[in-house]
């Protein structure tokens, strides 16, 4: 097994497979959906076991990693390009509706890297196109951000919001507070939990220590 294999096989069968998968089709149900039209063209960059991807309607879908494992998870109606996310070349230019990530950027080594994500990510957007990315705020899980070995680039809402900008975007909704922190705490992720949860935005500044942050390309922009 690769080092990323090795990796997720230990970090997600802790959190359980069959339990991320369920979160995440609640999420995609009750939320990720509209956000992101049926018809839309969607891109997944560090799809993991394609807990998004999977379970998001769309028209097309793409999802990028390294991880060799990765491809076998992945339903057939999408295509797999093991690739970095600094280099989306498999991807054409003006390909996509929408970019989604989560959980991914701060595994990145530096700020140089996720300028380099968020270009190409700009790149293969249509004129007009979304991101959404999603992951731990440094300004709130400043301690458990560290207890993962693979964590090296400390990010919050506002310091990606000024990313986004920087490399071309329009920030649209920025969620300082989301989703809590790891799906590993044991908590209860029943349904109808979950849709309540995501029904109750007081809540989320109560237990929520991952941002969320939907950015535009400009129409303008080639």
């Amino acid at each position: 097994m690769t080092d990323l294999s090795v990796l997720y096989d230990a970090r997600f069968r802790q959190a359980g497979l069959e339990r991320r998968n369920a979160v995440w089709r609640v999420l995609c149900r009750s939320f990720f959906s509209k956000l992101i039209a049926k018809d839309a063209a969607v891109l997944d960059i560090a799809c993991g076991y394609g807990e998004f991807i999977n379970n998001i309607e769309a028209r097309e879908k793409h999802a990028v990693d390294l991880n060799p494992d990765a491809a076998g998870r992945l339903a057939p109606d999408v295509r797999f390009h093991r690739t970095p996310a600094t280099d989306l070349s498999p991807v054409k230019t003006g390909a996509v509706d929408v970019v989604f990530s989560s959980n991914f950027l701060e595994h990145l080594r530096s700020k140089d890297e996720c300028d380099q994500v968020l270009r190409e990510a700009l790149r293969v957007l249509k004129p007009g196109g979304t991101i959404i990315l999603l992951g731990p705020n440094i300004r709130y899980a400043y301690k458990e951000y560290w207890d993962f070995y693979d964590h090296y680039l400390p990010l919050s809402d506002r310091s990606l919001g000024e990313g986004l900008m920087m490399a071309g975007f329009t920030l649209e909704k920025v969620i300082p507070r989301f989703l809590p922190f790891t799906m590993n705490s044991g908590a209860p992720t029943a349904d109808f939990l979950i849709e309540g949860y995501l029904a109750l935005p007081i809540a989320w500044k109560v237990l929520g220590k991952q941002f969320l942050l939907v950015a535009r390309k400009p129409e303008a922009a080639a």
